[in-house]
């Protein structure tokens, strides 16, 4: 089952490599987010290639794909569509907005206002859009990429906490290193990869990973371990507030993913390991006064997952 899923994420990995280079484990985590049915938060600073990730995955994928450059005088109705009066017929009639895509790429979304932030709340939850009190239902797959600046925060509009959480994962790439920045230097001379960039897979391939990725086996040991995990973030004396339970869901949905990409049928503690800090941080709110101690929430779900004790599977104790 998982062998499939991992043939399909070798493709697409492979592809995406054309582009950006020497972040595959970012490019890992996209696709754990993409095959969890989850969406995606890209925060770094300019230039370091979250446009043209989104646009890697989207041609990879052969899937439908729109970007939304996110201004302030942006309004709800300029994503997810409104309806036209139409005097031919004497009758409203809806006209889609970019929000019925298969990939959506939200540019900069910190920069339009909280209004237009939460027009994508519906669509990013339940994959539905409703509009003037007609629901319409979205096309599979259907992932959101956004993207943000930390480091510029005039004219901005933080996402809350209940926008950040519907976010499965959020990812820095951050620079490449001297000789990965070298070769894409020599790649760019005469053309962009993208522009000969195509399609490995279909969208109804990633459907297809999204369902056998819900297959995949979670030992007990291993589901106690998740909520041991986001338990510990709800009583850590750093923080706020804790993961809540729709953390634990992306948590348990993303280590299936992960098990699933690296060819298993089981998922093992070290998946669990290695997505829970980009499921994990985007969720917790830090104390102001540990803030003020440059303690970050990376920092302690780092530290969490060094002191929470990690189960010991035997020998084909997973399958059971």
């Amino acid at each position: 089952m998982s062998q499939r899923v991992n043939l399909v994420a070798k493709k697409i990995i492979a592809n995406v490599e054309k582009v950006i280079i020497g972040k595959r484990q970012e490019i890992i985590l996209t696709l754990v987010s993409a095959f969890s049915e989850g969406h995606i938060l890209l925060e770094d600073v300019p230039g370091v290639a979250k446009t043209m990730l989104a646009r890697a995955l989207s041609v990879s994928f052969g899937c439908d794909f729109k970007r939304i450059q996110c201004t302030p005088d942006l309004l709800p109705g300029d994503i997810t569509g409104a309806s036209i009066f139409n005097p031919k017929t004497t009758e409203f009639e809806f006209r889609a907005g970019p929000l019925f895509t298969n990939i959506l790429l939200a540019d900069e979304i910190n920069r339009t206002t909280p209004r237009t932030q939460a027009a994508l709340l519906e669509a990013m939850a339940e994959q539905r859009v409703t509009a003037d009190g007609v629901t319409y239902e979205l096309d599979e797959p259907f992932l959101v990429i956004a993207t943000q600046n930390p480091v510029d925060q005039e004219g901005t509009f933080p996402l809350p906490e209940a926008q950040l959480d519907r976010f499965l994962i959020r990812l820095s790439l951050g620079y490449p290193g001297r000789e990965q920045e070298s070769e894409m230097l020599e790649r760019l001379q005469r053309e962009h990869p993208i522009d000969s960039l195509e399609a490995v897979v279909t969208g109804a391939d990633i459907v297809a990973c999204q369902r056998e990725c819900r297959e995949v086996k979670v030992d007990p040991k291993v589901r106690s371990y998740i909520l041991d995990l986001v338990y510990a973030t709800r009583q850590h004396n750093d923080i706020l507030l804790g993961g809540s339970p729709r953390a634990s869901i992306s948590l348990f949905r993303a280590s299936q993913s992960l098990a699933a990409i690296r060819g298993n049928n089981f998922v093992m503690p070290d998946d669990v390991k290695r997505v829970a800090p980009a499921v994990l941080a985007h969720r917790i709110i830090v104390r102001p006064e540990s803030r003020l101690r440059r303690i970050t929430a990376t920092k302690v779900v780092e530290e969490i997952l060094d002191e929470v004790s990690i189960p010991t599977i035997r020998a084909g104790e997973e399958l059971l």
